[in-house]
């Protein structure tokens, strides 16, 4: 436990942004396996739709720190190229 107010702040602070973080990971992951359906079914349309929001979210959350850069690029371009194939 953490005796000093600053540390007392610190763990209020690390919890409230793990719950922010972990809302918008879950939230990726639901609209991802929405567009995995899409592509899945075969309809290009939704999923063209789909995919500029799912590749602003992984923007987003890289921009945030919570997943890394690389990873949001390479997951971006992965839907981008299983869209295009459909």
């Amino acid at each position: 436990m953490p005796h000093h107010k600053s540390a007392k702040k610190r763990v209020r602070q690390t919890e409230t942004r793990t719950l922010r973080n972990k809302i918008k990971t879950t939230q990726a992951r639901g609209v991802e396996k929405k567009l995995h359906e899409f592509i899945a079914a075969g309809d290009k349309a939704s999923a063209a739709s789909l995919l500029s929001k799912v590749q602003s979210l992984f923007a987003k959350m890289a921009k945030t720190g919570i997943i890394k850069p690389n990873t949001a690029a390479r997951k971006s371009s992965r839907l981008a190229k299983s869209v295009s194939k459909v």
